[in-house]
């Protein structure tokens, strides 16, 4: 079989993009768990601001850009499970991917175009919603200090990466079990549950680092300081971050490939 058959070709991306932009439901709850949480959060806190000054500080600076760090990370990871196990086990359950596999397209050129179709739906997103978080620590920063460029670049950029971490994780789990709910239950007991307990168990020693939640936390920009605390930070290098979380993804992805392309239909 030639390379091109293996990649999949703007066309079927833009297919695969265009089914997600179509389910109006997931479209709502994805701009609502990322643009609609930020503007409801910093939107609470200034009004909360307006309405008592001298007991509530102002929506912006770099502690509370910290704040919408901790939420875009947490209801990101949301996001990345429900749009990954869309894009993963969406045409399985809907009896769409018979129809795909049948007129003898590629099936790991299927796979990596709802792969990428899925990670492009959900980044803008992401961004849109952390773009407000950084807008709003500046210009609602009022006597708190603001945060600068570097940080807000930093900051957005460990977001996005937690995001597009859960999403290639729920996309590859979608596709090994074939199933969203599952997926959805599998992963946000991970993240929310799991991860925060084996995080605080120091009798387990070095094992936490190998919990990508452990090494995500790790990246968590200091100049934040607690603001973006989703647990205990645990130190670890650059170089172990990486590895953890390198072979966390391609694991999840690889697993999710195999299963794919040798399911019966």
């Amino acid at each position: 079989m030639s390379t091109y058959a293996l990649t999949p070709s703007r066309s079927l991306i833009a297919s695969d993009l265009l089914k997600l932009r179509r389910r109006r439901g997931l479209v709502a709850v994805t701009a609502l768990l990322t643009v609609g949480a930020m503007t409801i959060t910093y939107g609470i806190i200034e009004l909360l601001h307006v309405a008592s000054p001298a007991t509530h500080g102002p929506a912006g600076g770099v502690v509370n850009l910290g704040h919408g760090a901790w939420v875009a990370a947490v209801l990101g990871a949301v996001a990345a499970a429900i749009v990954g196990s869309m894009a993963g086990a969406g045409d399985l359950e809907s009896g769409v991917y018979r129809d795909l596999v049948v007129t003898g397209r590629s099936r790991l050129a299927l796979y990596r175009s709802r792969l990428r179709g899925g990670l492009v739906f959900l980044l803008p997103f992401v961004a849109g919603g952390y773009t407000l978080a950084g807008l709003a620590s500046v210009v609602f920063a009022g006597g708190h200090p603001e945060p600068g460029i570097s940080l807000l670049v930093t900051t957005g950029l460990w977001a996005l990466l937690q995001v597009t971490f859960y999403y290639l994780l729920a996309f590859g789990i979608a596709c090994l079990l074939g199933s969203r709910s599952y997926t959805i239950g599998t992963l946000l007991a991970f993240r929310l549950a799991i991860t925060p307990v084996l995080a605080s168990i120091s009798t387990i020693g070095i094992v936490r680092e190998f919990v990508p939640g452990v090494a995500l936390q790790a990246l968590t920009p200091a100049a934040l300081g607690n603001a973006a605390q989703q647990g205990p930070t645990i130190a670890m290098s650059t170089a172990a971050i990486a590895v953890v979380l390198i072979v966390w993804a391609v694991a999840a992805v690889v697993a999710g490939a195999w299963r794919d392309t040798r399911r019966d239909v």
